[in-house]
C-alpha cells in the first residue's frame, strides 16, 4: 500500500508519498478555481493502486475567509434572529474607534423566527407547527436558499424540534446543519455561529470531496485531517465541514510533532510557512488544544489546535500603505497569477525578494520541475524601484525584513507573551 499525505495551499498541493519503501516529495501548482484539481494531478502523477491518502484541506477555511460559501439561511426561535449580529459585544481592540465588525455570513433577509420553544429544562413549551414549516420552506425557495443553519434554544437538551425541521428541509433539497449535532452544548451565540459556518460551506466542501472521491480508485482509502489533528472519513468532512477550518495548520503541527518525539525533543515551536499565510504553534509535551477558537472574527465552539496564524508567506505582495511606508501582507498573489518570477504576476512578492536576493536557485525551483523568469523579475524591481523610490536591494531587504518581523511576532504570541522561554 502506498501512503501519500497531500496539503492544498494557496500557492501550492504539497504531496508527501511512502512508495517502495522510500519516502518522496512531489509539489503541483495548487489550482485556485477548483483546489480538486491540483489534488488529483499529483495522484495521478504519484499512480499506483491501493492507496492510503490524507488530505489537509483549505476549502472549508476559504470559502469564509472569501465569504464564497453558499447562500445559506438561519433559523431560530422568534425573537433571536440577529443573534449572530449582535454576538456578544466585545471587539478585538478596546480603543480601536475606528474597528468595524465583519457583517454576518447570513445577512438580515435570510435570517427566521419559527414560533416554538423549549425551556430550560427541556420540555416543549410550544409546538412547532407543520403551518410554520410549510411556510418557511417556499421563502426558502422563493429566496433561492441552498444552505440552512438550525439553532434552537435549548436544543442540546431536546432536538426535537431541530431534528423535525432537518428531515423537512433535507427533503426539500436543502443544505441542512443543525446545532444539536455540531455543538451540543449551551451559548447559543456560539452554537449559532459554529452552526452557521458549517451549512455555510458545507455544499462547497461537498462538491469538493465527490469530486476527488468520484476520481480515483474504489481501492484507494481517502480520509480528511480535522482541525483537532485527527481524521474523519469524506461523509463526515462533507456534512460537519466546520471541524477542517483548520485542517491544514493541523497537519503542520501533527507533523512537527511526530519529528519532535523521534529526535527526543519534547519542547517545540512549530513553524509552517506557506505561501499565503504562517502558521505556528508551541508544544510544551504535548499538542495544544483549545475549544474556543475563531475564523474572520467568526467564534467556532470546536476542538483545534491552538495555531497562531499570520498574513505572511511566499505569496504575500509588497505595496506602499496610505502613509507611503513599505508593508507586506495579507494579500498574496496565490498560484495564479503568482509572484513575478512564476511569469505571469505583476506585483512584488516575498518569493520575489528571496530571488532577487539570490536565496532562490531560478534552475533548481521545484527540483527544476519550473524555471523562474529572473528576466521578468530584474524589469519589476527595477519599476517599482523607480515608482517607490527605493533601490531595489533594499527594496529586496525591506519586504524580507516586515514578512520576518510578523513571523518573529507570531512566534512571541505562542511563547513569550504566555509565558514560555523560546530558548527553551
Amino acid at each position: 500500500m502506498i501512503k501519500i499525505g497531500v496539503d492544498t495551499g494557496g500557492t501550492f498541493t504539497d504531496f508527501v508519498y511512502l512508495k517502495n519503501g522510500k519516502w518522496e516529495i512531489l509539489k503541483v501548482l495548487s489550482t485556485p478555481e477548483d483546489p480538486s484539481d491540483a489534488v488529483l494531478e499529483g495522484l495521478k502523477k504519484i499512480g499506483g493502486q491501493k492507496r492510503d491518502i490524507t488530505h489537509g484541506t483549505t476549502v472549508a477555511t476559504n470559502a469564509v475567509l472569501e465569504r464564497k460559501g453558499a447562500k445559506t439561511a438561519f433559523i431560530t426561535n422568534t425573537g433571536f434572529e440577529d443573534i449572530i449580529y449582535i454576538g456578544r459585544q466585545n471587539r478585538k481592540d478596546l480603543y480601536d474607534l475606528t474597528y468595524r465588525r465583519p457583517p454576518p455570513l447570513i445577512p438580515a433577509d435570510l435570517r427566521f423566527g419559527v414560533d416554538c420553544r423549549i425551556d430550560s429544562k427541556g420540555e416543549i413549551l410550544k409546538d412547532l407547527k407543520e403551518k410554520q414549516i410549510t411556510d418557511l420552506i417556499e421563502i426558502l425557495k422563493t429566496k433561492n436558499v441552498q444552505s440552512a443553519a438550525v439553532c434552537f434554544l435549548f436544543s442540546f437538551l431536546n432536538p426535537e424540534h431541530e431534528n423535525i425541521l432537518k428531515e423537512r428541509l433535507e427533503a426539500e433539497g436543502f443544505y441542512v446543519s443543525v446545532s444539536n449535532q455540531i455543538v451540543p452544548e449551551f451559548r447559543e451565540y456560539e452554537r449559532a455561529s459554529t452552526t452557521v459556518v458549517n451549512s455555510y460551506v458545507m455544499p462547497k466542501m461537498e462538491r469538493y470531496l465527490k469530486k476527488i472521491e468520484k476520481n480515483i480508485p474504489d481501492t484507494d482509502r481517502f480520509r480528511i485531517i480535522q482541525s483537532n489533528g485527527g481524521i474523519i472519513s469524506p461523509e463526515t468532512a462533507s456534512s460537519e465541514p466546520v471541524r477542517t477550518v483548520l485542517s491544514g495548520p493541523a497537519g503542520g503541527v501533527i507533523g512537527a510533532f511526530f519529528v519532535g518525539q523521534t529526535v527526543g525533543r519534547k519542547k517545540l515551536i512549530t513553524f509552517d510557512m506557506g505561501g499565503t499565510s504562517t502558521d505556528v504553534s508551541l508544544v510544551d509535551e504535548k499538542i495544544p488544544f483549545t475549544t474556543e477558537s475563531s475564523i474572520s472574527d467568526f467564534p467556532l465552539k470546536i476542538p483545534v489546535i491552538d495555531i497562531h496564524t499570520v498574513g505572511a508567506g511566499g505569496g504575500s505582495i509588497a505595496y506602499l500603505d496610505e502613509g507611503g511606508s513599505l508593508n507586506v501582507g495579507p494579500e498574496s498573489a496565490g498560484a495564479d497569477p503568482g509572484p513575478v518570477c512564476y511569469g505571469k504576476g505583476e506585483k512584488l512578492t516575498v518569493t520575489d525578494a528571496n530571488l532577487f536576493l539570490g536565496r532562490l536557485i531560478p534552475d533548481f525551483f521545484l527540483s527544476g520541475g519550473m524555471k523562474l523568469d529572473t528576466d521578468r523579475l530584474n524589469y519589476y524591481f527595477d519599476y517599482y524601484s523607480r515608482k517607490w523610490g527605493i533601490p531595489p536591494e533594499r527594496l529586496a531587504e525591506g519586504i524580507l525584513k516586515i514578512a520576518n518581523t510578523k513571523m518573529e511576532r507570531a512566534v512571541r504570541v505562542i511563547s513569550v507573551e504566555r509565558g514560555h522561554n523560546p530558548k527553551d
